[in-house]
């Protein structure tokens, strides 16, 4: 009889950040706007996914598979290792490094892109609903440039009725 499998996601445990160290064969890069946006997520909403990690046994440590970002943010944010109290929660898998390393680049390339409209709607219905520029860009995470560009793309004038 086959064994049942049980999604890592059940097994959820908090570990010291100084436990959890990289791997070395991410190749996915963010942008320094996006960690900031990062980091401001997690300060609102807290940390709502989790990262990945393969535990090392013999060095007591967690190496991380996915969410390079999201350990890079308690690293870096002295107000959130704080909150935190300096443990991140994680899921622990049990794969070799082959499997490991398809594991991040499936995980990665799943995630996809933003769609031009989708966001250009979104400021659009943000802005009908009383959100000032200020609040989009800061929420949103943009720079003036890119909010008038989605602006633009949406064609309602209305959009530019305080300008």
């Amino acid at each position: 009889m086959e064994k049942e499998f049980v999604s890592p996601v059940y097994q959820v445990v908090a570990v010291p950040v100084e436990k959890v160290v990289a791997n070395t064969y991410n190749p996915n890069i963010v942008a320094t706007p996006e960690m900031k946006l990062l980091e401001f997520s997690v300060w609102e909403d807290g940390y709502t996914m989790l990262c990945v990690c393969h535990h090392l046994k013999d060095k007591d440590q967690y190496e991380l598979v996915h969410g390079y970002h999201r350990y890079l943010v308690m690293k870096t944010s002295e107000r959130i290792y704080r909150r935190e109290r300096g443990l991140l929660s994680i899921s622990v898998i049990n794969k070799d490094m082959s499997e490991r390393m398809a594991f991040t680049i499936r995980h990665n390339r799943a995630r996809g892109t933003h769609s031009v409209a989708l966001m250009s709607h979104i400021v659009s219905e943000l802005t009908k609903s009383g959100m000032s520029d200020s609040w989009i860009m800061n929420n949103i995470g943009m720079d003036r440039d890119k909010l008038l560009r989605l602006k633009q793309i949406s064609g309602q004038a209305e959009l530019f009725e305080d300008k």
